[in-house]
This record gives structure tokens, sequence and C-alpha cells, in this order.
């Protein structure tokens, strides 16, 4: 019992453990449930808000509205005339409408057979509407200039001349083609236009070109060049330009150290030769896709005659022989009959391709156009468009946006200064200008950093036009180097060095021996003499005028690796008392090459030291003229830049002014010489003969009478002009008596101003006073023998001589 009792007892300690476990584990779900609730109700709140916040987003989206800007040209070519047309614009021949049915029934077969390709360009039509075969709009044409004889030459005319259109639809041809010759009047046209204008001229030029439809990359559509290299570029990377060497500085600031990250370096260089590599793969995919195809166009099988000839190409297959051989008579059947079913290709309908000098040379678009290429632009402009003869300019960028400028590289023409080409440098702030032959001083080529006389400078020369051969001369304010070449001296190199002034001098423009900048060392060096033994001839002399003393060296002899030198002490010529001083041998130090060669004496040493001592004085002096030619260069160089003169030719007679007026002044003796002409051409008798009423009505009387008053009236306009001579000349003669007159009146207060007007006065009255005198004593000469040639022109006069033979 005890047992039953106390298990009971234990079984229900144990029930009721169980009983508050579970109702412990209640508690927890039922919180745990509640947790639940509110996370869930939570995230609806969330979702909610979210929803609620997309909802306002997409209704501040609908408000955004986007439209797509349609391609607006700046040319409406439906607005050209047409009216001055030919009429091979506006009609077509018999021929070419045969021509046209021809090519629609290709058209119509080709849709049938390959209906999955685009459609033919055949028959598009003209600025006129009216249809036009393809290929009857090229027109070949071989112009005038000697540019135009070229591929290279007519591409770049094409592209400079017009303006890019693109086309209405980018995937499909255009529905019109104009002729080359309205597209050259208004200087625009898509592609098709530039390759129809490009064609005539290459096969006018001797070229077999062709124009090809079919698909290209939108950039070459667009004429977009954005992506490529200037070609300027590529051209100046072949040719080596010597810049100015810029010497390093001792203490020179350290550059700041690249703080970029290495791994960032990395993958950037990595990303750009990936995309490098695909550029490159795509590129020979390209050109692979290109040779594979093949132009023979005697292959039926990739290529269909649209017009049966009898001159079309026929296929070679060296491989297969042929199994059977037509007969002579067969194949002139064959001929025959391939004879009458040939068609002759119509003449072109387009006019003949004319340019005219003043088109060709405006070139551009109103004599202006603008190219972009990658980090690069190209600007270009007409003779004669800028004052200062600029033709091109090229600026290159940093990037592509076009903000960071590198460089600047321009173009001149018809510079009265020669100046070719300037190029800038926007980091080092260097200037190279290049001249062409011909400039005043010779001037090759002038780099500089300022037009500041004595700074870091280099100027070249053409030393075939200089006296002196000098082919180079760079200056910096220390030193200056020359080096010069076909010298009968046979120097080649002078290097001057120069020390620093005593004195500031205000104006530094202006050099003379007092200001000039001191010199402490001349260098020069000779070329080999072979007149001269190696040990007689000077390969390096240097004049050190801060030591006084002149080093010599010789070439080195056959045989040699060593050279003989010689070193020269100066002295002045008396001591301090006064004494001559005598040469000593401590006065050269030798190195004679050769143990068996004979040492000078002291007078052949001496004589070679005063001989050394006006050298040194004439080197001086040619360094002071270099150094004032500089200045002169630098002084010509601002003139030139601030006038800008432009040269013309005399051949150009819109700009030369001089034959301008040469040919105003003859066609105005042509006109006046007409006139003249016309006047003598005259009827003389006209107005008298209206007066009797023709000459129908003449009699003896009559015409007598008729000779009598055109004498008449012909002596009145002698006596007329006489006194009308006389009267000028009393009238000159009293307003000179009045002026004299009132100078003696006024003699004394007169200033010197007064008294030259009055006798300037004198002189122009005394000069029209002879001159009217002398045509009146020329008239009085004249009139006489001018009465007697009209009377005798009157009596020899076909309408009068009948009347007046009785009377003569």
């Amino acid at each position: 019992m005890m047992f039953r009792k106390v298990l009971t007892k234990t079984v229900c300690v144990q029930c009721y453990d169980q009983l508050s476990r579970m109702e412990d584990i209640e508690d927890e779900y039922e919180t745990l449930e509640e947790e639940d609730e509110e996370d869930e109700e939570e995230e609806t709140r969330s979702s909610f808000q979210l929803s609620e916040e997309l909802k306002d987003l997409e209704e501040q989206l609908s408000r955004i509205q986007v439209h797509i800007p349609e391609v607006v040209h700046d040319f409406d070519w439906s607005s050209i005339e047409t009216a001055n047309l030919p009429e091979t614009y506006k009609t077509n021949t018999a021929k070419e409408k045969l021509l046209l049915q021809v090519a629609d029934n290709f058209h119509r077969q080709y849709a049938h057979l390959c209906p999955d390709r685009e459609p033919l360009f055949l028959h598009p039509v003209n600025e006129c509407g009216v249809e036009k075969f393809v290929s009857t709009t090229v027109r070949p044409t071989l112009l005038t200039y000697s540019e135009m004889y070229n591929w290279d030459g007519c591409a770049r005319f094409v592209a400079d001349y017009l303006t890019m259109e693109p086309l209405p639809s980018p995937i499909a041809p255009p529905s019109y083609l104009y002729s080359p010759t309205t597209i050259l009047r208004y200087q625009r046209g898509n592609c098709f236009d530039f390759s129809v204008l490009l064609c005539s001229l290459l096969i006018g030029a001797g070229y077999d070109a062709y124009c090809v439809n079919g698909y290209a990359t939108r950039e070459m559509c667009m004429m977009d060049e954005t992506k490529e290299e200037c070609p300027l570029l590529q051209k100046s990377e072949e040719v080596a330009v010597e810049t100015m060497k810029v010497k390093p500085k001792k203490y020179a600031i350290k550059p700041l150290r690249d703080l970029r990250s290495k791994f960032e370096m990395r993958l950037e260089a990595k990303r750009e030769a990936i995309e490098q590599a695909a550029e490159e793969k795509r590129r020979k995919e390209e050109e692979e896709r290109v040779m594979d195809l093949l132009f023979d166009l005697g292959d039926p099988l990739r290529w269909e005659f649209l017009l049966l000839g009898t001159d079309k190409p026929l296929l070679s297959l060296p491989e297969v022989e042929e199994e059977e051989e037509l007969v002579d008579d067969e194949v002139e059947d064959l001929m025959k009959e391939e004879e009458h079913k040939g068609f002759d290709m119509p003449a072109s309908w387009v006019k003949q391709i004319q340019i005219t000098p003043k088109e060709f040379e405006m070139r551009c678009p109103k004599g202006k156009k603008l190219i972009q290429y990658k980090n690069a632009k190209l600007e270009k402009w007409a003779p004669y468009m800028n004052g200062n003869g600029l033709v091109s300019r090229l600026t290159l960028f940093e990037d592509p946006d076009y903000t960071k400028v590198l460089n600047v590289k321009e173009w001149y023409k018809n510079r009265e200064d020669l100046l070719e080409t300037r190029e800038l440098n926007q980091r080092t702030d260097v200037t190279t200008e290049y001249f062409a032959p011909g400039h005043a001083l010779g001037l090759k080529a002038h780099i500089y950093v300022t037009m500041i006389p004595e700074t870091d400078r280099t100027m070249e020369f053409y030393s075939e036009t200089r006296v002196d051969g000098l082919r180079k001369r760079v200056e910096t304010p220390q030193d200056m180097e020359e080096y010069y070449e076909g010298r009968s001296d046979f120097l080649n190199y002078r290097h001057t060095v120069f020390g620093p002034r005593a004195r500031r001098h205000s104006n530094a423009l202006t050099t003379t021996d007092s200001n000039a900048r001191p010199i402490l060392k001349i260098t020069e060096r000779f070329d080999r003499n072979p007149r001269k033994p190696a040990d007689e001839d000077v390969a390096e002399r240097i004049f050190s005028i801060v030591e006084e003393k002149i080093f010599l060296t010789y070439h080195c002899k056959d045989n040699y690796i060593t050279a003989s030198k010689r070193e020269f002490n100066k002295r002045s010529n008396v001591d301090s008392k006064g004494n001559k001083v005598i040469m000593s041998l401590d006065m050269c130090i030798s190195y004679q090459v050769g143990a068996t060669e004979k040492e000078k004496k002291l007078f052949h040493l001496y004589e070679m030291l005063m001989q050394l001592m006006e050298e040194e004085r004439n080197s001086k002096h040619q360094v002071w003229e270099s150094e004032v030619e500089v200045l002169d260069i630098l002084k010509l160089r601002e003139e030139e830049e601030a006038a800008s003169k432009l040269t013309v030719s005399i051949y150009d007679t819109e700009r030369n002014e001089k034959s301008k007026e040469h040919r105003e002044a003859m066609e105005r003796l042509l006109q006046e010489e007409r006139q003249r002409q016309v006047e003598q051409d005259l009827d003389y008798l006209a107005p008298f003969l209206i007066q009797m009423g023709g000459v129908e009505k003449m009699t003896k009387w009559l015409a007598l009478r008729l000779k009598e008053e055109c004498l008449n009236d012909f002596k009145h306009r002698l006596v007329d002009k006489a006194n009308l001579i006389q009267a000028r000349f009393e009238k000159e003669t009293q307003e000179l008596q009045k002026k004299q007159q009132w100078y003696q009146q006024n003699q004394l207060n007169m200033t010197l101003e007064d008294e030259d007007a009055y006798l300037s006065y004198c002189s122009d009255a005394i000069f029209r006073i002879r001159i009217l005198e002398l045509r009146l004593s020329r008239h009085k000469e004249k009139a006489p023998q001018k009465y007697m040639a009209l009377e005798e022109k009157l009596s020899k006069d076909p309408r009068l001589s009948e009347y007046l033979r009785l009377y003569i």
C-alpha cells in the first residue's frame, strides 16, 4: 500500500510537471504566434508603403514624355530651281525609255527569284521627277586642274566641296538620285551623291571606277570620323621633326609621386587591350570578307548582266577543259546572233561638269569646313578668306570631349613672310614656325617660347642662300651655338659662352658694343682641309677670354689615335714699365704627335699667336653680329605678324589691284575708242537733210544751199570754240592779277603758310594760262585746215557730188 501511495504520488508529481511544461510551451507558442502576427503586420505595412512609393514613382515617370527628334535638314531639296535645266533632265529619249523597260523587267525577275533580298537600285527619279537609269547619271569628266588628275586629289575635292546629308532611311537606298551638276551647285548630298560625283571624276581621269550599293558602318554612311585618327597625324609620325632640346636643370624639383592604384591601372590597361584586340579582330574579319569577294564579272553564278552585249567578260575556267570545241563557222554564227541582241547604253543625260577657278579655290561650302577626328579637330578655310593667310588648323585634344587642348598646328598660304606652318605645344608653350625658301633673312624654322631676346630659341636657315653658310643657331640665356656648312674656311660649329652683364639696360632690343653680353669663351670646330697636313689643320679652336688662353687641337694623322695640341698664353705687348715683351717658351705649350717632327721656332709661334689674336677679334665681332641678327629677325617677325600681308599673283586679276587697275584702264580706253568711232560714223548731213525734206527732193540749188549751211554751221562752231577758250584765258588772267594785287597789299602781314599757298596758286594759275594759250594757238592753226577738209568731204559726198559738179 505504501508503495502504491508513493508511486501514485510520484506519478501525480510527474504529471503535474508535464502539465506545467505543456502550459509553458503553449504560452511560448502563443507569444511566438503573436510575434509572427506582428511581423506579418509590419511586412504588410512595409509592402503597402513600397507599393505606394512605386505608384508615386510611376506617376512621376508617366509625366515625363520623351520625344524622338526627327532628322531636320538645313536644306529643302523640293525648293531647288529646275526651270533652267536642260531638256535631257526633264524628258527621256526613246532609247532611255527602252532601257527603263529592260531595267524594270530585270527588277521584277530579280524580285521573283530572290524574294528575301533587298530591292535593286536601278531607276530612281532625278531632280525633275523623271526616272533615269542609274548608270546614265554618271558623267565622266576630266577637269583642267592638275590636282584632279589623281584619285586622291579627286577624293579630297569631293570630301571638302560637299556637305554630307543623312539618308531618309539608313537601311534603304533613296528614292531619288540627283545629277552631279545639281549636287555641285548646292554643295550638299548623301552618300549616293558623293559616290556618283567621285565616280564621274575618276572615270574622267582614266580610272576604272564603279559605284557599289550595299551596307556600311554608321560612321562611314554619316561621314563620322570621330573614331578615326587624323591622316595628318599619321603623316607627321613618319617625318621625324627635330624639337628644341631642353637641358635638365641641376636643382629641378622632382615630380609628384603617382598615387594611382596600380591594380586599377592594370585593369584599365587590360580592358583597353581587350577592346583593341576586339577592334582589330573586327577589322580583320571585314578585310577578309572583302578579300573573299570575287570580281570576275564573267562568272554567271555571282554576277548577272542587265544588258546583253558582245563585249561582256567571259568566264575563265583554267582547271576545266572544254568537252566540245565549236567550229569557226559556228562561232561566227553565234557572234552574229548576239550582235542584233546587243543594246548600247545611252549617253549620260547629265550635262558637262564644270567647276570655275573661283569655285575650285573656295573648295569648302562658304569657304569653311570643320572635320572632327579622334581627339582632334581639323578646320579648313579657302585661300584669302582669313587676313593672315590661314588655310588649315589642326587642334589635338587630350580627351574625346574636345576640352583640353594639347597641340595646335596651323597651315598658311600666300603670306608675304613665306610662313607655311606654325605649331604650338600647349604643355611646353613651345612655338615652331616653318618658312618656305625666299625669306628676307633666309629663315627656315623658328622654335621659341617667347619673342623676348636672349631666351631659349632655335633658328634654322637655308644655308645655300646665306653668304656665311649658317645652317642652324641655338640660343639660350647663357650660350649660343651655330652650325655651318659649305664654308671656304671649313668652319662647321661655333659655341659661345656668355657671362652676366655688369648692369642692366632698359632697352634690351638695342644691342651695341657697350651693351653686348660679355663673352667668356668661344669654341670653334672645323672640317678636314685636304690641302693641309693633319698636324697643321686645326680641328678645334678655343678662345678662353677669361683665362686669356687659346687652345688648338689638330686633326688626327693617319695611323695615330691622338692629335697634336697647342696652348697659347696671351700677354700684353708691353709690361708695367713700358718695355716691349718678347715671345718666350712658356707662352706656348705644344704636344706634337710623332718624335721625328721638328718643333717650330719662336718667331713662327709668335706669328701664329698674333694671327690667332686677330682671329679671336674677328670671332668676337661675328658673335656680336649674330646677336644683332637675332634681334633684327625678332623685330622683323613682330612687324610681319602685325602686318600679316598676303601676296597676290599677277595672274589673279580679281585680287591684284595693279592688274585690276590696268584692266579697267584698258577697258576704258577701248570704250572711248568705240565711242569715238561711233561719233565718226555719225551722219553729219542728217540734221540738214531733215530740214530739206530728204535726199529724194534734192536739187542743185538745195545741194548748194545744204553745203553752205553745213560750212557756216561748222564755221560758227569753230569760232565759238575759240571764243570759249579766249574767255577762259581772260578769266584765269584776271583772277591771277587780282591774286597778285591782294598779295602786294597784304605782303607784310602774311605768314609762311599764306605765302606757300599763294605761290602754289600762282604756279597752278600760270600752268592753266599756258595750257589755254597753247590750245588757242593750236585751234587757230587747225581751224582753217578742218574747214577745208569739211568742204572737200562735202564735195565728194555721193549725195551732193552729182549736183555740185558745175560749181566745183
